[in-house]
Order: C-alpha cells, then structure tokens, then sequence
C-alpha cells in the first residue's frame, strides 16, 4: 500500500502546480425531525392551494340562512315555467348527494365534485340533501354553505328548496346547464320535426 502511496505522489509531484483541496467547514444542518415537520406543514399548504384552485367554491364567511328559509336562485335567461317546475318538483330527480355528517371542507368538495360528475353525465335535475341544521350550536351550516356554493359554479341555473316528499327545507332541487352534446342532440332533433 505505502508503494502505491509514495507512486501516486511522485505523479502528482510530476504536474507541478498541483495543490491540495481545501475542505470548507459544513454548517449543522436542522435536526432531521424539524426539517420533516417544516416539509409537511409546506406539503399540506401546497395541496389546500392546489384544492382551492380545482375548486373555486369560496371557503370564506357565508351569509347564514334561517332554518326554515326556502332556498332559491334563478339564472337571467331561466324561463319562468322551467323554474317553476324545478320549485315544484316536476323534473325526474337522476342523481343525489346527502351532505348529512360532512364537514364543511368535505361538503364543499363534495358539492363541487357532485355538480361536475352530473354535468358529465348529462343529468339535468339532481338533488342535494343537506338537513336544515335546525337546533345546533350553529345553525343550519351546510345549508347556508350550500346557498352560498351553487350560483357560483356556472353550471348551475337554478335552484331552489325541495318538496316535502324528497327532504322539503334541509333539501334542494338543482337545474344543471345541459351538455355541449345534448345540446346539439336537442338542436338536431327539432330540426328534423320542421
């Protein structure tokens, strides 16, 4: 070994300006556990930022409805009568969502993937269940929450509190926008009738 030491210095010594490298003193870094907290704390900020842009339903401050409020909006460009349908529970009801027991982080990221998936599969009338919150420290929440959610997805025409029959006040009738293709379903077979 002391050979092949004193060879691979006579090479070095035959270079010439060869010089030895100067070792910097390394600084301590975090202890390994502050590090991972500090990187889970930046992974969970990262994913709620993520959540919030493929979700625009707003988080923030809802305007609180009364429990016994009926819940309703219509969209400029709704006919009266379709609304008037929709309030009296005339549309075949094709899909439902049940709020009851959801936080309202995962109520609202129900809501927003229930209305997506409908307009996907073409339903035009879906029903959210939500309760009507009545008798809680905070009052009718999720209903308030649900009120505030739906005339910000373009999505949704209408809305408004359901009949007795499927949940009367702690429910409500949804009108989606129809789909580009049953749009032009509807648009092909009115023109064949002429």
């Amino acid at each position: 070994m002391t050979d092949d030491n004193n060879l691979f210095k006579e090479a070095l010594g035959q270079l010439g300006d060869v010089k030895p490298l100067v070792r910097e003193r390394r600084v301590p870094l975090k202890k390994q556990q502050e590090a991972g907290l500090n990187q889970r704390a930046r992974r969970e900020a990262a994913i709620r930022e993520e959540a919030q842009e493929l979700n625009p339903l707003a988080g923030e401050f809802v305007e609180p409805v009364d429990p016994w409020d009926p819940l309703e909006f219509k969209r400029d460009g709704v006919q009266n009568g379709v609304y008037r349908n929709l309030r009296l529970g005339k549309y075949q009801v094709d899909a439902r969502l049940d709020l009851h027991r959801h936080s309202v982080e995962s109520a609202r990221r129900a809501v927003f993937e229930f209305v997506r998936d409908c307009v996907e599969a073409d339903v035009r009338c879906a029903l959210i269940t939500h309760g009507k919150g009545e008798g809680r420290k905070q009052p009718a929440l999720l209903k308030s929450c649900v009120n505030a959610w739906l005339p910000q997805l373009d999505e949704v025409l209408a809305f408004h509190s359901a009949q007795k029959q499927h949940g009367g006040l702690g429910a409500t009738y949804v009108l989606l926008r129809k789909s580009e293709r049953k749009r032009q379903d509807n648009l092909e077979r009115h023109q064949r009738r002429r």
